[in-house]
């Protein structure tokens, strides 16, 4: 009778980065448990067992993702001095996470699962969640801005600034899957900085100040009463 092998051995970190890499270069729903038990160099039970589930295993993933490739645009968020010096050096920092050689190109976080069959509405759940993080953490960046000084803007303004730079971070990871190098990137960088002026400067405080000047009318020429027709009574 043949005997049962042992178990293989495996390092969970190291088979969890290689799944990462997995799950950022095919997205959530292509890839199947067969391929993660091949890129990981376990059996599916093995990561059943070590891991939970596919969505489980995914969960972990995004997690170590946020520890690492995300952690330096969230950086530059926080030891930045200013507002403007912080929005760019988070679009800069992304810039060059997205276009490391040694690693799938784009957002891992914007690209993995944006659609998909309703039984994994669940993950799509999970990482709009983790989106909208990103929108709440640069609109507390703006806010610290306010709190000490170095911004001065209406705080309803807030949300919709923040959300044009997410929106922008959101546009570059797109831009580099497709193919746009780092140099291109940066060019699309300067031109959401040129924006920041314009989006942060306090509006008219009243309705008269949107209105252009108005020219003044002419003087009124007193008529001369000699030359004035006489009525007859």
């Amino acid at each position: 009778m043949a005997t049962r092998g042992r178990p293989r051995k495996f390092d969970p970190d190291t088979a969890l980065r290689q799944a990462l890499i997995l799950f950022w270069e095919r997205g959530y729903e292509g890839t199947s448990l067969n391929d993660l038990a091949e890129a990981m160099g376990i059996a599916s039970a093995s990561i059943y067992a070590c891991f939970g589930s596919k969505e489980n295993l995914f969960r972990q993933v995004m997690a170590l993702y946020g520890a690492t490739s995300g952690e330096s645009p969230r950086r530059a968020l926080r030891e930045q001095p200013t507002a403007r010096g912080a929005i760019e050096a988070m679009l800069r920092a992304t810039a060059d996470e997205i276009t490391r050689p040694d690693t799938p190109t784009g957002c891992m976080l914007i690209l993995t699962a944006l659609t998909g069959p309703v039984e994994n509405q669940g993950v799509r759940d999970f990482l709009a969640a983790l989106r909208r993080n990103m929108h709440d953490t640069i609109k507390d960046r703006l806010d610290r801005g306010i709190a000490e000084g170095d911004l001065i803007t209406p705080q309803a303004r807030l949300g919709a600034i923040a959300r044009y730079y997410t929106t922008v971070v959101e546009g570059l990871s797109v831009q580099a899957r497709d193919g746009a190098t780092r140099d291109e990137l940066e060019e699309v960088i300067s031109c959401a900085m040129a924006a920041w002026d314009p989006l942060v400067a306090a509006p008219p405080t009243s309705r008269s100040e949107l209105k252009p000047p108005q020219s003044e009318a002419p003087e009124a020429v007193p008529s001369d009463p000699t030359s004035a027709p006489v009525n007859a009574a």
